[in-house]
């Protein structure tokens, strides 16, 4: 992470992109335990069958913890004002998450200078999964 100012961003800056290794069923299994969330259609493949999918997919929680990650590597968490995501997508077993981020807008609120930034998440077949935003303070 570095230290970004608000003077050095413009409107279209790109952040840099996070690509993470393929979701796996480890992946899953970890993030079931951490997250408390064991919800059977990410874990139990003979439930997730019965409901007519083909396998476990990812959380979408998990997917927007790497869109987390993707901010506070750009910026200190302490800097987040707001932070929220819309799931477009379902993220399968082996698919390669990218995750990115552009500036779309520069404001002050209460005398805080602050971004926004557009935030989502791609396969490696460039279908998006998460489109959200993100208000940072710089």
């Amino acid at each position: 992470m570095s230290t970004i100012t608000f003077d050095a961003v413009s409107v279209g800056d790109t952040l840099p992109p996070l690509r993470l290794e393929p979701v796996s069923r480890t992946t899953l299994a970890l993030f079931a335990g951490a997250s408390g969330d064991h919800n059977a259609v990410h874990i139990d493949l003979d439930a997730v069958r019965r409901a007519g999918m083909p396998d476990v997919f990812a959380h979408g929680m998990l997917s927007m913890a790497y869109l987390g990650r993707l901010l506070t590597q750009w910026v200190d968490q302490r800097q987040l004002r707001q932070f929220g995501v819309r799931f477009v997508g379902i993220t399968q077993i082996g698919h390669q998450i990218t995750c990115s981020g552009r500036v779309v807008e520069k404001f002050e609120t209460n005398g805080e200078r602050r971004v926004k930034v557009e935030i989502s998440t791609a396969n490696q077949y460039g279908e998006t999964r998460i489109v959200g935003d993100a208000v940072i303070a710089l």
